[in-house]
């Protein structure tokens, strides 16, 4: 499985984690992981550790989230980027609109 969801038990936090290529194949299953987030106001890290590649369409998904979860969630952290995939999304300049760890 490409993509995988997990609420913390409290619902404070929900991770999605995204292996192997993040792309325009994963559209519908990204867009599905985010569309119900409760209203414990979560934190929502995405979790990137196995992403092995990211594209354009990926770059929109982020920004398609960002705008929206917007007052529903405390906050969207990208998480254990790999260098390659870190790059990407600094040259984009995600860093100004998502915390990056």
């Amino acid at each position: 499985m490409p993509l995988y969801r997990q609420f913390a038990n409290d619902g404070k936090e929900l991770i999605i984690a995204i292996k192997g290529k993040f792309d325009f194949g994963l559209v519908q299953e990204f867009r599905q992981a985010y569309g119900n987030v409760g209203d414990q106001q979560p934190t929502v890290f995405i979790d990137l550790r196995e992403t092995e590649y990211l594209d354009s369409s990926a770059l929109g998904m982020l920004l398609n989230m960002r705008k929206s979860l917007g007052k529903s969630v405390k906050g969207i952290h990208i998480i254990n980027c790999r260098p390659e995939v870190r790059s990407i999304l600094d040259i984009s300049r995600f860093d100004k609109l998502f915390v990056i760890e």
